[in-house]
């Protein structure tokens, strides 16, 4: 087995913020989807791929993982399935559907389940997950259709006909040789290990006894997939080269589809920086004839060209609640085409934002280059459109962080240095 990875991702936001582990560590990562085009990059070691399975049924999203993984799969690549940290998705239903690829290829074949995210504020503990110390049923994270009983993640994947085993912080944090014994102890069919970890080295010690000669299928955040990443570094042959990009007096385009708390306070913070225009669009107006009143593009386009960055909001409905769908900011991301291709750089908050945009560009794939924190990923975009690009998850960040990402964006263009 070589030092090559297979992501797969339910969402591009994840499959970012999952690759990017590896990118920062200066390992070649890319993320794709569809079809592989003429620019996808040869080199990489970590690949990923996002399924978008995220509004799929469970069944359906199960079916697509299966046929991504048949696809892809190369019996010298190691495999981690990206699971959103907070469950959202079906994250039970499609580790099933590609332990069921997996172990008929390896009947031995162990699986590891660590879902913690400290970085972000997402730890677990007796097999739950707990958002900044808030059990994640009691979260605006948590999907209420889903029985309150699977925030336990055994259950959760008991529920998926999936044999769960909990590995509790004491077995994490003792001697490394029974932790592994508790790997090889799960070995073949669909048996997972559910690691508890409250912190960074939790992880580490969890990848590092995992990280053997045995067949080993991960799953987990982000979390696992730095300390997955940090072993990579250690026996990469091939690093990253220096990109640069061409500097530019154009601004950058924003779009904030994502309603979750952190990205509608990261906002609010962003009045007081110059040389931004902002556009709330109310969700329901994407559908009227009359839409381009409150998205005048040609103005757009006159200030993107002055040197002014233009933030598109999708702002929160004012006639009562409408969810935020797919079809919501396809319909905002068809409109925003003109603007994309004149602007210096990119940015999308939300993971159907950002693969709605990049899709109606003709963007096919994005070459990671750095992480700005965590959930936040840059990288230059593959396809129609070479721009430096930033995806944010809608759901981590503080009140800073669309600042901090147009004053990187800034650099970027002023300095044409990416990375």
């Amino acid at each position: 087995m070589d030092d090559r990875w297979l992501i797969i991702a339910d969402d591009l936001t994840g499959a970012a913020d999952s690759a990017i582990a590896f990118a920062k560590r200066r390992l070649p990562s890319h993320v794709t989807w569809g079809e592989p085009g003429p620019e996808e990059p040869a080199d990489s070691v970590a690949v990923s791929f996002d399924a978008d399975t995220r509004q799929l049924s469970p069944a359906a999203a199960a079916r697509r993982h299966r046929e991504i993984l048949q696809r892809l799969f190369d019996p010298r690549m190691r495999v981690f399935k990206k699971i959103d940290s907070t469950l959202r998705g079906h994250p039970a239903e499609e580790m099933g559907a590609l332990l069921d690829v997996l172990s008929a290829r390896e009947p031995r074949l162990r699986a590891v389940f660590a879902p913690a995210f400290p970085a972000g504020g997402r730890v677990t503990r007796d097999g739950r997950i707990f958002v900044h110390g808030t059990p994640l049923e009691r979260t605006e994270f948590w999907n209420a259709a889903r029985p309150a009983e699977q925030a336990d993640l055994t259950t959760l994947l008991e529920a998926a006909g999936l044999h769960a085993r909990l590995i509790p912080l004491e077995i994490v944090r003792g001697d490394p040789a029974r932790l592994r014994a508790s790997f090889d102890s799960t070995r073949g069919g669909a048996r997972v290990c559910v690691c508890d970890a409250t912190e960074g080295a939790d992880l580490d010690r969890i990848a590092a006894a995992a990280l053997d000669d045995a067949p080993t299928f991960f799953a987990g955040s982000a979390g696992l997939a730095h300390s997955l990443a940090a072993h990579a570094s250690r026996v990469a042959r091939r690093r990253i080269e220096p990109l640069v990009v061409g500097a530019s007096d154009r601004g950058a385009l924003l779009v904030v589809g994502s309603q979750a708390g952190p990205s509608r306070a990261a906002l609010g913070e962003l009045a007081g920086v110059p040389a931004i225009r902002r556009v709330s669009i109310d969700a329901r107006k994407l559908f009227e004839s009359d839409v381009d009143r409150d998205l005048p593009i040609a103005d757009l386009e006159r200030d993107m060209d002055a040197g002014v960055d233009v933030l598109i909001d999708v702002s929160p409905p004012a006639a009562g609640p409408l969810t935020i769908v797919p079809q919501v900011v396809d319909t905002l991301a068809s409109r925003l085409v003109a603007l994309a291709a004149r602007a210096s750089a990119l940015m999308a908050t939300g993971g159907d934002t950002a693969a709605a945009l990049l899709a109606h560009c003709g963007v096919r794939g994005i070459r990671l280059v750095d992480e700005l924190e965590p959930g936040t990923s840059l990288g230059l975009t593959l396809g129609a459109l070479t721009l430096p690009v930033i995806t944010k998850s809608g759901g981590f960040g503080d009140a800073g962080s669309l600042r901090r990402i147009v004053e990187r964006l800034r650099f970027i263009r002023q300095t044409g240095t990416l990375a």
